[in-house]
């Protein structure tokens, strides 16, 4: 009896009292996933002379995005830090941009 009573009486609230989760806006639709570049043969991993594509994958401030962010799969993200490395060391992009802050 004592393990019911302790059941009822604890701080836990009832399916009916619980906020409903997310901004109220409804179900939220599934994401599109992100194709990898890469995989498709659409851009090549290891030119480190393309320092067009390679700003694709680099943020405002010169560091390179996440993979979360690209859509590039873990290999090819490896590849391409390389690559950024590689294109850095030469001379074709910056180490870092510089920030205006006012």
């Amino acid at each position: 009896m004592a393990r019911e009573e302790r059941k009822t009486t604890g701080n836990s609230r009832d399916r009916d009292d619980k906020k409903p989760r997310g901004n109220g806006k409804g179900p939220k639709r599934p994401r599109k996933p992100k194709v990898d570049p890469f995989k498709t043969g659409e851009l090549e991993v290891t030119d480190y002379h393309d320092a067009k594509m390679l700003r694709r994958f680099i943020s405002d401030t010169g560091k390179i995005l996440p993979r979360r962010r690209t859509g590039v799969n873990a290999k090819n993200q490896r590849r391409l830090a390389l690559t950024i490395k590689r294109a850095r060391q030469i001379g074709l992009l910056p180490f870092m941009e510089k920030l205006v802050r006012r």
